[in-house]
């Protein structure tokens, strides 16, 4: 029997879980809050949660704050009224709640990720990733000498933060400083980020709150909406619609693809055991493909699961590539000595597992 979009989905989280004994043991009978979970790295940050608390003898009391700018996913309404999840609509650049309970665990995921939505909303994002953030590291700061006071506090950045990078610093590490535009139009995002680092690093040393920083690099798979506008649902949606791949650029710029329940992975780990104050690179180092090499890939994908009949094309998007970086390549060495993140899912397993969760999930809320 072929597999389901319902079965990559328990794969995945099967995996998770496993990766995670250590991390989710930590937080076992604690109290967890996500900015953001209803967006795609929510999708299994808050189910692996869940997966690990059907099990656990401590669950992890999870709690979810969106603002639901793009939608509410039928995924996470459909878990409302699940033991120990709580799903609140909020709005982070909004003062906190007065009520709000102590959490021992914070993931701060509350950005608009995708650049055509990050260009139509650029206030709102860098509201998010400051302002928002800076209610958070109050937050901390304020529980710090108390009884269930922050334990670990995430906050995701971006590979977009190095910018462009000089072909020396590629593959690139933590240390590279960036080659990044404040006025360009992904400047909204790069730049939020890059300051939403610089206050974490001095929450830390003013004031010893446990902050580590994920910098993530391509990620894609389960939960990456089909009507995200990134590459891969692009793709995904051209396949299943019957149409020729369209690629924006001439197919030449390359990354390296990490699959969500390895990026998941990795970001847990981060959280947990991370070093407060540093930046952890989170992607894989190889292979690095190109845009044409990747829509190769789906389309030989396609053919295979579902009889796709187009091609690739390339139709230039002058504006989408303003400021588009040529390459984006991690160096994972931090990552792997310090938290032993080893990602294992490769491009081709992700991208055939991702394809079949599309075919079972082929609608997507447009923003």
């Amino acid at each position: 029997m072929a597999e389901t979009a319902a079965d990559i989905v328990n794969k995945d989280l099967d995996y998770i879980c496993g990766n995670l004994k250590q991390e989710f043991g930590t937080m076992a009978g604690k109290r967890l809050l996500i900015v953001g979970g209803a967006g795609f790295l929510g999708y299994y940050l808050v189910q692996s949660i869940l997966h690990y608390n059907k099990t656990a003898v401590k669950p992890i009391r999870l709690t979810v704050y969106d603002n639901y700018i793009r939608g509410v996913p039928a995924w996470l309404s459909s878990l409302n009224g699940t033991a120990n999840l709580e799903l609140i609509k909020f709005d982070i650049s909004m003062p906190l709640p007065a009520d709000i309970p102590d959490f021992q665990f914070i993931v701060h995921a509350g950005s608009i990720a995708s650049p055509i939505y990050y260009k139509k909303y650029p206030i709102e994002t860098m509201d998010a990733n400051v302002g928002g953030l800076r209610s958070l590291l109050e937050y901390a700061k304020a529980r710090k000498d108390k009884p269930g006071k922050v334990e670990g506090f995430l906050f995701y950045s971006s590979s977009e933060i190095y910018g462009d990078p000089t072909p020396d610093m590629i593959p690139t590490p933590e240390t590279y400083r960036g080659n990044v535009s404040c006025t360009g139009p992904r400047a909204c995002y790069d730049e939020s980020k890059r300051y939403g680092e610089t206050l974490c690093v001095n929450f830390v040393q003013q004031h010893g709150i446990p902050i580590k920083v994920a910098r993530p690099f391509n990620n894609y798979g389960p939960g990456l909406k089909i009507t995200d506008t990134r590459v891969l649902p692009d793709f995904a949606r051209d396949v299943l619609n019957g149409r020729d791949i369209v690629m924006k650029s001439d197919g030449s710029p390359k990354r390296t693809f990490c699959y969500v329940a390895d990026a998941v992975t990795g970001y847990y780990k981060v959280l947990v055991r991370g070093v407060p104050g540093e930046a952890y690179n989170v992607g894989v180092e190889t292979p690095e493909i190109s845009m044409l090499e990747l829509a190769e890939k789906v389309a030989a994908l396609g053919r295979e699961l579902v009889g796709y009949k187009g091609k690739v094309v390339k139709k230039m998007d002058a504006e989408y590539l303003i400021d588009n970086p040529e390459r984006r390549c991690p160096i994972i060495k931090k990552a792997r000595e310090q938290l032993d993140f080893n990602p294992s899912i490769l491009v081709d397993e992700g991208l055939r597992r991702s394809l079949i969760w599309y075919t079972g999930n082929r609608e997507g809320s447009e923003a």
